[in-house]
């Protein structure tokens, strides 16, 4: 058993675990989270080989789900909305369906974690780029870049700085290492190669559990030299978006929202994405109360 490093917002009613995306950390939701404690209980997860919690291997989706879950019952949270943002989105779905009991997972919630297919035009290309910059270490000004890049998005300098820093590994020279390390991220990128190989509708064929699935409206602005990629970009949001639009209309249980923010979403926009996230609880089939359900450890 793998338990997971986590961190308790506090919050009283319904269940909630935030999960982040590829190389960041639980960090990321802490605006978002201050908002939804209004309401709800709120635990953050540092998904396995990020932020403070252990490296796993092999890395794979059904070991991170039940570490996850092993984790949400240490806790003392064993009946969670899962919300994931990017690769933890996926992590929050792929949790909705190994566990289609109510008691166990409400519902879920997708915030724009998607992938292609191993065999989509650029894929590779893509893949290459992530996989290099996996494990990296940055120089002693990486902390200072990475708020720079953030504030254009208008996320806050100080919130940008903590989150930069709970992502990576400072090293005793100054310099930094990105998480996660290079093995993992490969393990990382089969799974998503797997889960993605027939497209967004097969992937969400058999998940009967409530879903939000939010996407970017606007997309990031590539970097100096890679202006390929917005083209890649703009491309696959496309097709998603054109999936999307018919699993909303012939799956009941999926509700789709586009909203005005970038990828970086729950930093851009914390009050738009705690919005969204406490409508979707709140139209969920009330839970049964069971004893201990609150219980903090």
């Amino acid at each position: 058993m793998t338990l997971l490093h986590a961190h308790d917002y506090g919050g009283d009613g319904p269940q909630l675990v935030l999960l982040h995306g590829f190389s960041r950390s639980l960090t990321d939701w802490d605006a978002a989270a201050a908002l939804l404690t209004a309401g709800h209980r709120v635990l953050g997860v540092d998904l396995p080989g990020h932020g403070r919690s252990p490296r796993i291997s092999p890395w794979t989706v059904p070991t991170v789900v039940r570490d996850l879950a092993e984790t949400l019952d240490a806790r003392g949270v064993p009946e969670a909305v899962v919300v994931g943002h990017s690769l933890g989105g996926l992590v929050a779905v792929e949790y909705a369906r190994a566990n289609p009991d109510r008691a166990r997972a409400r519902g879920a919630v997708n915030l724009d974690g998607f992938w292609w297919a191993r065999e989509y035009p650029g894929a590779e290309r893509v893949n290459e780029g992530l996989l290099a910059s996996a494990g990296a270490v940055a120089p002693p000004e990486y902390v200072e870049q990475k708020v720079t890049a953030a504030t254009r998005f208008g996320i806050p300098a100080d919130h940008a700085e903590a989150a930069a820093r709970a992502a990576a590994r400072p090293l005793p020279d100054g310099t930094w290492q990105t998480l996660p390390e290079p093995a993992a991220a490969k393990e990382i990128v089969d799974e998503l190669h797997r889960l993605f190989a027939l497209g967004v509708t097969a992937w969400l064929e058999e998940v009967d559990r409530p879903l939000l699935v939010v996407q970017a409206g606007r997309q990031l602005p590539p970097a100096p030299g890679m202006e390929w990629f917005a083209e890649f970009s703009a491309r696959f949001a496309q097709g998603v978006t054109d999936e999307l639009a018919v699993i909303s209309r012939t799956r009941p249980t999926v509700s789709v929202h586009r909203i005005d923010a970038t990828h970086l979403m729950n930093m851009e926009a914390p009050e738009t994405v705690a919005k969204l996230v406490a409508g979707f609880v709140q139209g969920l089939p009330a839970q049964p109360e069971r004893h201990g359900s609150r219980t903090r450890r």
